[in-house]
């Protein structure tokens, strides 16, 4: 059988090197083609690396956690047709085994989100089915009820064995590139800009009002959920355009405007938090905004997020409030020059027409480089999303 190298993936531009994160098979293993091998791991994204054929894995040059470079031979595979005993009657086999072969987090996922795959018709190599084409599936089927799914239970808290009562104990786990990437940046942001928050509340009860009355129109229209996220897009680009400032950023002894509006949304992961990109999100309507953030969403749950996914951005808008954080200062993205920070919403009294009235308010906090933004820009640039949150008619409008 021929021996063909398994090699690590072109990296992306500005990575150096990259971490062997997880092996799915040992050595001696049997493979399909195109079934998950391994995992590389980057200070920005997780590579898949797949069998280029069916045959079995035959050596492992680097384990899990080596440090390896691009195009680096990490593993060695045996090409050749996988033998099976046959079965003791010659039965006709079923349906199912006449789909493309789907790697285990394909299948995972699509168990997960309880999707069909033999009625999906698969983008990858070969007619293969990938991860993209489920989540696609999951965004056509999300207006139809599904069944709620059982939670699992949780599992038991287990002592460590060997620990007595009263012993303290340490551990020492090696942080992830991500996790390491993100620290330096958020030292390098700290290090290098003026950053200055301010603070603004938001009676919410428009938006909230508006998202009850259309949200089952919408959803079963667009087939995707009606958040609070697009008015807030909406909101920023429409700041954005009448303080281009905020929009800046500083290159050396020059400020570069950008006369598009890229926006970052901060989501978690399991790896860390990430911030991928809504290109050109002024051209986006809000059907769209919803689809791609559900999207992202969900590829940053399963490792998915691509380098262009995450790269650039004019503009990050992050949601403390969906982890219940009532007031926070976010820290800037850099080369970006200001980040608006969304939170809890909380029934608050506030004064409406010389009446105390309970509404549901959400503070607001935009952090920013006072190098080149102004406190009165800054003030005026998050009292405009006050304006368009509370009047949702002018994010129609433009006023």
């Amino acid at each position: 059988m021929a021996s063909v190298e398994i090699k690590v993936p072109v990296l992306p531009e500005s990575v150096a090197d990259a971490s062997v994160a997880t092996w799915y098979k040992k050595p001696g293993e049997s493979v399909k083609r195109d079934e998950h091998l391994v995992d590389i791991e980057t200070d920005k994204v997780v590579l898949e690396v797949v069998a280029p054929g069916d045959g079995t894995l035959e050596k492992i040059l680097h384990p899990k956690g080596a440090v390896v470079k691009a195009q680096e031979v990490i593993g060695l595979f045996s090409m050749g047709a996988i033998v099976t005993a046959p079965s003791e009657q010659s039965t006709p086999a079923p349906e199912k085994a006449t789909e493309p072969s789907l790697s285990p987090a394909v299948r995972r996922l699509a168990a997960e989100k309880s999707i069909d795959t033999s009625t999906i018709q698969g983008s990858g190599k070969g007619g293969r089915i990938i991860k993209e084409d489920i989540l696609k599936a999951v965004n056509k089927t999300s207006g139809i009820d599904v069944p709620p799914v059982t939670p699992l239970a949780p599992l038991p808290v287990m002592p460590i064995q060997g620990k007595s009562k009263g012993e303290r104990a340490d551990r020492r786990v090696p942080m992830s590139r991500l996790r390491a990437r993100i620290a330096e940046r958020l030292i390098e942001a700290q290090q290098t800009a003026a950053i200055l928050t301010t603070f603004n509340e938001v009676n919410m009860q428009p938006i909230m009002d508006l998202r009850k009355k259309y949200k089952d129109l919408f959803e079963k229209k667009y087939g995707v959920r009606l958040g609070f996220m697009s008015f807030f897009v909406l909101a920023v680009i429409e700041a954005l355009k009448r303080f281009p400032v905020v929009n800046a950023s500083i290159e050396g002894q020059d400020i570069v405007y950008h006369d598009y509006y890229d926006i970052g949304v901060a989501v978690s992961s399991p790896r860390g938090l990430v911030v991928p990109v809504l290109r050109q999100a002024e051209n986006l309507s809000m059907p769209d905004i919803e689809a791609n953030i559900a999207t992202f969403g969900q590829k940053a749950k399963d490792n998915q997020l691509t380098v262009e996914d995450i790269t650039g951005g004019t503009f990050t808008i992050s949601n403390g409030g969906v982890f219940g954080s009532l007031m926070s200062t976010p820290i800037l993205n850099p080369p970006q020059s200001a980040i608006l920070g969304m939170h809890k919403i909380e029934e608050r009294p506030i004064v409406e027409n010389g009446e105390v009235v309970i509404r549901p308010m959400m503070y607001l906090a935009l952090s920013y480089d006072h190098r080149i933004i102004d406190g009165a820009e800054s003030v005026r640039f998050l009292v405009t999303i006050k304006e368009q949150l509370e009047d949702p008619a002018r994010l129609l409008l433009g006023v």
